[in-house]
């Protein structure tokens, strides 16, 4: 192990003796003569074979030469020491060298190099992420550990697989009822309270993205491990959103269009205050007053708030959830289903 040990360190101080070495050759010299010692006794080992250079003693040696002359009798448990350290800096490269392959892995096959906490990971696509619990224990951190690599695994066919909007049963508001039937499938899964979906509703509005496009909004409320909802009242509006548009089709669509590009008396984005300000009473308040603004009456509201209560509005948004974090494996949104493919993160107009 001290041979193994030695050539990990060796190769990451590569780094800095080339600097050195271009103002002193002599330095880069050194190192490369010891550098390939290393190697050498490396290669063997990978092949299961004796290594016949002698490097773990030169190294053994080098560390413990001024201890022999001062104190011989420490040199044993130093040896000892010198053994357990290599063995810990070989666990340790070992674990991180399989700790960068799974996050590259997760990059590319999820979105995010984290698969449990996508919010952690500041190289993944940006989107308003769907997290799951920490580990409490070590015990369960390394079950965590080995269960993400299922789900990398699980989710690679994915990414060369063709996706049809109509393979999944989600309950969606039709954003165009007059767009052509040969015009193409867009589904896109949204949170009313998601910062990131707002701006990609935005350009995709001012892109004409929704008339050229048979575009289907899926509203969903994302929940963490707790089942807590990550925004404040993104769930009350999702179900006046489910319960309006079976009232009045273009009703959920001026909904979401007032919270994703209005803004108040005061300047205040409508999303600002749902999220930040209002009170679940208040944001039912909001929704119900737009409704009225939207040509509804008394008992078209009061039928709509009903709606959103009932089982049915809750099963519909569970099968949702179901199908998005299990079926389609989404670590983020918003996403989108569109064109044979799933794309999840800010859409950017072209």
């Amino acid at each position: 192990m001290v041979c193994i040990a030695a050539f990990i360190i060796l190769a990451i101080i590569g780094i800095f003796v080339a600097i050195i070495s271009i103002f002193k050759p002599q330095v880069g010299k050194s190192y490369w003569k010891m550098f390939k010692k290393a190697w050498g006794c490396l290669w063997k080992k990978v092949r299961l074979q004796k290594c016949e250079t002698g490097f773990k003693d030169d190294v053994k040696n080098t560390l413990l030469s001024r201890v022999i002359v001062k104190h011989p009798k420490w040199v044993k448990p130093l040896s000892a020491i010198i053994e357990v350290l290599s063995v810990i800096i070989v666990i340790v490269a070992v674990w991180a060298l399989l700790t960068a392959i799974k996050s590259l892995l997760a990059l590319w096959a999820l979105g995010s190099c984290n698969v449990t906490k996508p919010s952690a990971c500041s190289m993944g696509a940006e989107m308003c992420s769907i997290d799951e619990s920490e580990p409490s224990n070590v015990l369960e951190a390394t079950g965590r550990w080995f269960t993400e690599w299922g789900e990398i695994f699980e989710a690679i066919p994915d990414k060369f697989r063709t996706y049809n909007a109509d393979d999944y049963d989600l309950n969606y508001i039709v954003v165009n009822s007059d767009a052509p039937s040969d015009a193409p499938v867009a589904v896109d899964i949204f949170d009313p309270g998601c910062s990131v979906c707002m701006i990609s509703y935005r350009n995709q509005k001012s892109a004409g993205f929704f008339e050229k496009n048979n575009v289907r909004l899926v509203p969903f409320a994302i929940q963490d491990a707790d089942d807590s909802y990550k925004f404040a009242n993104s769930e009350i509006i999702v179900r006046y959103m489910l319960a309006a548009e079976q009232i009045r089709s273009g009703l959920a669509l001026q909904i979401i269009d007032k919270i994703f590009t209005g803004k108040n008396s005061e300047g205040i984005s409508y999303q600002n205050k749902f999220n930040e300000d209002y009170s679940r009473e208040e944001a039912i308040a909001k929704l119900e007053s737009w409704l009225t603004a939207f040509g509804l009456d008394e008992d078209g509201v009061k039928e709509i708030r009903k709606i959103s209560e009932y089982p049915e509005t809750t099963n519909k948004m569970q099968q949702n959830r179901e199908i998005i974090e299990n079926d389609l494996r989404v670590k983020g949104i918003p996403t989108m289903l569109y064109n044979g493919g799933k794309h999840t993160g800010l859409w950017k107009s072209k």
